[in-house]
């Protein structure tokens, strides 16, 4: 499952490369210019003509490139946080009923050591992971976790 952002980032990633590329060849075709002239006015038009624009084609691509490939980077974490998140139970396609249903519904409460969050015992984030701890009444006292966005734990009340 590509999005239409992951297609519209190529074009900005080959307009770098070809900026990078005619910066090159300017900047060769300037320090050619210039080494074949023996005085300093006869080289500053090869200079003004090729080598400076040359050389802003170089930052222009270098820019277009940085940006591109973050835009990518962006785009394909958004496409697995899709995966990860938005993905229903292949039984849910079929009955429809569990569309409106929460991703998770434990009761019990799960952390990860280090974490900011607790979670719900089958939440997709913390289900199956051997690390996981039940969480300490301590940290969840003292405001250190967070409920976790995905599986929205409701504390219990003891």
């Amino acid at each position: 499952m590509r999005t239409a952002r992951l297609r519209t980032v190529h074009p900005v990633l080959w307009a770098g490369w070809a900026a990078l590329a005619a910066g090159a060849v300017l900047c060769v075709l300037g320090w050619y210019g210039v080494s074949g002239e023996r005085y300093a006015e006869r080289q500053l038009p090869y200079l003004a003509s090729c080598t400076v624009p040359g050389a802003a084609l170089i930052v222009a691509g270098a820019v277009l490139l940085t940006h591109g490939r973050g835009a990518l980077a962006a785009a394909r974490v958004e496409e697995l946080y899709g995966l990860l998140v938005a993905a229903e139970p292949a039984e849910a396609d079929e009955s429809g009923t569990a569309a409106d249903a929460p991703l998770a519904v434990s009761g019990d409460l799960l952390m990860v050591p280090g974490g900011t969050l607790w979670h719900r015992a089958d939440c997709p984030l913390v289900a199956g992971k051997v690390e996981s701890v039940p969480v300490d009444a301590k940290l969840l006292a003292s405001g250190e976790l967070g409920p976790c966005p995905i599986c929205e734990p409701v504390e219990e009340t003891d």
